[in-house]
């Protein structure tokens, strides 16, 4: 059914003449006349009735205008739902307690009238293919990694360069310098069972330990960063990466170190990606809040992967 026909029945019957409803709608009174003919001709029936006055509705007409009414109200709405702004900015920050997770804190902080729906996807794949149905408006992650370009109707952004440290137990070996330099690394057992083949973390960590000689043991179930902290801190031997922004909390009693990795310092590169053609204003917003926030606080010599975007 033609809205539009429907709409200027709908005017016809509030003016009660062709001539005034063709004024309302900025159109030709031959253009009403067609658009309400069209309309009987679909529904089968005869909508007006000619009077000295101009047109009256008929008892068809009568029944039909409450549900014409409300046909433009839904139509209305169904508009208003998609309409630039008018829903959520949905965005991917892989994991809740991440360095991206944390600038989209900072992001709702600065901007709180932006209404923001959050969420959380594990495979890049699926982000990217999200992003490019509409699904969500952005992701964060690392591009382009090796083997997945990123489509040409995608755009990303370098956000964050989030340095790496070590963290290790109360005993381990390194557990009391301020700083470790890379190259002390090697030999070193460092475990990371979260680490999954495929994923853009695997990648980045595949050519930081072919890079530098290291051994990364990704050995065991995955439970989760609460078992991976117990297990550190009561095994001297292992130590495990962690980015430099995220956030854990450990019993007091777990006496775990955060130590910062020198010459170089490995970084991890953050980009928001995003479609190109996604018209929603809070992404603009988020743009322009991350460009404004990124600091050159990481030193000078560190390591990114070759394959990293700048």
């Amino acid at each position: 059914m033609d809205l539009d026909a429907v709409r200027t029945f709908v005017a016809v019957a509030d003016a009660g003449q062709f001539q005034e409803a063709a004024a309302d709608l900025s159109v030709t009174q031959q253009a009403v006349s067609k658009r309400v003919a069209a309309l009987e001709r679909v529904l089968g029936v005869r909508l007006f009735t000619r009077v000295p006055r101009g047109a009256a509705l008929t008892i068809d007409g009568q029944a039909f205008l409450p549900h014409a009414r409300e046909l433009l109200r839904v139509a209305e709405r169904a508009v208003a739902s998609v309409r630039a702004g008018a829903r959520p900015l949905r965005v991917d920050v892989l994991a809740s307690r991440s360095a991206a997770s944390a600038l989209m804190r900072g992001f709702h902080r600065a901007h709180p009238d932006v209404e923001l729906d959050v969420l959380m996807l594990f495979e890049i794949d699926a982000a990217v293919a999200a992003v490019r149905a509409g699904t969500i408006d952005a992701t964060f992650r690392a591009v382009a990694m090796p083997g997945k370009p990123l489509p040409a109707d995608m755009a990303a952004e370098r956000v964050i360069d989030e340095p790496l440290e070590l963290l290790t137990g109360p005993a381990h070996v390194l557990a009391n310098e301020r700083s470790v330099p890379m190259a002390r690394l090697a030999g070193h057992r460092i475990w990371m069972p979260g680490i999954v083949p495929g994923t853009e973390w695997g990648a980045y960590y595949d050519e930081l330990t072919a890079a530098f000689g290291l051994t990364i043991e990704a050995t065991g179930p995955n439970f989760g960063s609460d078992a991976l902290l117990d297990t550190i801190a009561d095994t001297p031997a292992l130590a495990t990466f962690m980015g430099g922004g995220t956030r854990l909390v450990w019993p007091e009693g777990h006496g775990l170190r955060r130590i910062p990795i020198t010459d170089p310092v490995p970084v991890y590169p953050h980009s928001l990606l995003w479609r190109r053609a996604n018209p929603h204003p809070g992404l603009e917003a988020l743009r322009r809040h991350l460009a404004a926030t990124r600091t050159a606080a990481v030193p000078a010599v560190t390591w990114t992967p070759s394959w990293a975007a700048t």
